[in-house]
């Protein structure tokens, strides 16, 4: 039994998405044993050693371009170590998903925060949360948290606003921990953990404010993980937040759980043996999946060359590009300075001749002065000549008027006369016609 589990190629890389799916394909399996716990680790040893055989491939081909150095070589062990820790949570929460589904359908009932399984499903889901989270720097010392990016999926996604209102307003809370375990709950009562977690994913660039690269949330493991939240929809859980001690420190993972005690029956023994083979076949398609997606790999190295060889031409065209604009940058820069010194010089003169025609107005503003106080002078006196000439002026025409009127009267006088002098004319002919006529009588 023990050389059946030799037959993983460490040359191999997994690829996240068909273990999803084979996950979801056996729903049902025999059950849970030793040495299937046995067979998770060697897994994760050979996934974390095929990650590593796959990378010192690619640098063979010249995808890794730089010569190995002591800084290079600790960079790669620490991804190494980081590739095995994201390995073995996801498949701890393969597991804990595993045992607690199981758990949840045999019991028949709606779980509770006092359930085994339950309890240890979340410690994992909080490991994995913590993984590769970064340190934030505060007032009173260093805070590392993973409500933070719980956080972001309020203003991502409007249905969880709820969630937070809700964590918000419990009093007991007293720590940014004790929010997001209570946050964690409430998403699963809601069944919508894998929704919400799925949201985050799909802003990576969001979570890289407080992931580092290689954490469990920003790689394919994250994905994974999210697939299989899905499966607890089928589960109904009722969490009381009221007097739980959310704020401790985080939970030891319980691995009796998931180890069943060894029975000295041969049935029992048996059975265990059914279960390991029933895994080598499992591992066995594992492996089918796996030499398909090295396969894939190397077109992907294949295409990363070619895009190396593109970008490499490309930044050799930059950096002449760079060169040429560096130098008119510093033929710019004696433009410049030529420019500067003209109008420096240009300024000085204008100083001074500003300076000559201020004291020039200065000059005939004190002569225009002197002459507006002449003018004024000739002005005021003009206005008094001005005034007795308007005076006389209206003597004069007051004289002329009454010489107008007595003119106009003796005309009148004259007139009458005229007429008098006629009609006593008349008369006097009149009267010299009847002396002629007696006259002539008498003789």
């Amino acid at each position: 039994i023990k050389e059946d589990f030799e037959i993983i190629d460490k040359n191999r890389i997994p690829n996240t998405t068909e273990l999803k799916n084979e996950e979801k394909e056996k729903t049902e399996e025999a059950r849970w044993s030793a040495p299937l716990l046995s067979l998770a680790k060697k897994a994760s040893e050979n996934l974390a050693l095929s990650y590593g055989n796959a990378l010192k491939s690619a640098s063979l081909v010249g995808f890794i371009s730089k010569p190995v150095s002591n800084d290079s070589t600790a960079k790669t062990s620490a991804r190494y170590h980081a590739m095995e820790e994201r390995a073995n949570l996801m498949n701890m929460m393969k597991l804990s998903i595993k045992i607690l589904i199981q758990s949840a359908l045999s019991l028949g009932r709606t779980l509770d925060s006092d359930f085994p399984p339950l309890q240890q499903f979340f410690v994992v889901l909080e490991h994995c949360l913590k993984h590769g989270l970064k340190v934030k720097k505060t007032f009173i010392g260093q805070n590392k948290s993973f409500f933070g990016p719980l956080e972001l999926v309020e203003k991502l996604c409007p249905e969880a606003s709820d969630i937070a209102t809700s964590v918000k307003n419990l009093p007991e809370l007293k720590t940014a921990v004790g929010r997001g375990r209570a946050w964690l709950y409430l998403a699963l009562m809601q069944k919508k953990l894998a929704d919400y977690l799925k949201v985050l994913l799909d802003h990576k660039h969001l979570l890289s404010e407080f992931y580092e690269p290689d954490a469990l949330m920003m790689e394919e493991e994250g994905a994974v993980i999210v697939g299989l939240l899905v499966g607890l929809n089928v589960i109904d859980a009722n969490l009381c937040l009221k007097g739980e001690d959310l704020d401790s420190q985080v939970g030891v993972i319980d691995f009796s759980l998931y180890l069943k005690e060894t029975q000295d029956s041969d049935g029992k023994q048996d059975g265990g043996i059914t279960a390991v083979l029933d895994q080598k076949h499992y591992v066995e398609e594992l492996n089918r999946h796996l030499s398909c997606t090295v396969a894939d790999l190397q077109n992907k190295i294949d295409c990363l060359e070619k895009t190396n060889s593109k970008l490499q031409e490309e930044l050799a065209a930059a950096t002449d590009r760079i060169g040429s604009l560096q130098e008119e940058q510093q033929q710019l820069k004696q433009q410049n300075e030529l420019i500067r010194e003209r109008s420096e010089k240009s300024v000085e003169v204008t100083k001074e001749d500003t300076k000559v025609e201020l004291d020039t107005y200065k000059q005939s503003r004190q002569g225009l002065d002197e002459m507006y106080s002449d003018v004024w002078k000739q002005l005021k006196e003009e206005k008094k000549i001005r005034l007795e000439l308007e005076k006389e002026l209206e003597l004069q025409i007051g004289m002329k008027t009454e010489m107008e009127i007595a003119m106009k009267l003796l005309e009148k006088d004259t007139h009458e006369k005229q007429d008098t002098l006629v009609a006593l004319r008349q008369q006097l002919e009149e009267v010299k016609a009847i002396n002629l006529q007696m006259f002539h009588k008498s003789q």
